[in-house]
């Protein structure tokens, strides 16, 4: 092999991209800084370990549901009754509650379902600011990285109650309806819960992206909109085709 070429696993490096040292040299040398641990190689095996951790402890909690909204909501609050009747009716319906672990909406749910002796389960995600799990997650994870929450969210709902919220519910609501409609999950219910809250984006998606051509007028259909926490629960745990009838949806 050419000293202007040397081949390490999957990538070939050539020219000025040769390195002067193999991988095995690198790993077994004592020498250097710890800056290594902070490589986008070394991310990987943490990303890898984050996605073994999430689907191993999550695999045995049976069906579950999803349930969003702000970390910022008081708990005198409505929505935050609400959610705590959400979260109850899950567990009494037989279904693990999923939020993200922290205050607000997400505390509400969680005390709900446990409190109705269901599983309540909180994803936590590292941020600037600290936050940690609230006290009515019964399994929790806390995860460096949004997109392997993401996918646990995913992969162990059945289904989305999306309450009132800020920029990370919106992120999961429009994540969750865009792999809906291409498909890439189905029979997946997403409930927004708040009439007062939703009915002006949902006009808006009705008169400017729909009327625009950039949405179809299935794809407006895949949300229910709901203020009732006991419908809430009945149309995400209902089996039942990802795509409702129209008339039943975003009224």
């Amino acid at each position: 092999m050419s000293k202007s070429q040397r081949t390490q696993g999957p990538v070939i490096r050539r020219h000025d991209q040769v390195q002067p040292t193999t991988t095995d040299q690198r790993l077994l040398s004592s020498k250097g800084d710890g800056e290594w641990v902070h490589s986008d190689p070394w991310r990987v095996l943490r990303i890898q370990a984050e996605f073994v951790e999430g689907f191993g402890t999550l695999a045995e909690i049976g069906p579950g549901i999803g349930v969003f909204g702000s970390a910022r909501t008081p708990r005198r609050d409505p929505m935050y009754v609400a959610a705590t009747k959400i979260g109850r009716g899950l567990a009494e319906a037989g279904y693990a509650t999923l939020t993200g672990g922290g205050p607000g909406i997400m505390e509400a749910a969680n005390k709900g379902a446990l409190e109705a002796g269901g599983v309540s389960v909180g994803l936590g995600i590292e941020l600037p600011f600290e936050q940690s799990l609230n006290k009515y997650v019964s399994l929790g994870i806390n995860f460096r990285y949004f997109f392997a929450r993401k996918v646990m969210f995913l992969k162990y709902s059945q289904g989305f109650v999306v309450m009132p919220g800020g920029f990370g519910t919106f992120d999961e609501v429009f994540e969750a309806l865009t792999l809906v409609q291409t498909r890439k999950v189905t029979s997946f219910p997403i409930v927004l819960f708040g009439t007062e809250f939703w009915s002006p984006l949902l006009d808006w998606l009705n008169t400017r992206v729909l009327g625009d051509g950039y949405i179809s007028a299935d794809d407006r259909s895949l949300m229910r909109l709901t203020d009732d926490p006991d419908e809430a629960v009945a149309i995400v745990t209902s089996p039942g085709p990802a795509r409702p009838n129209a008339s039943a949806s975003m009224s």
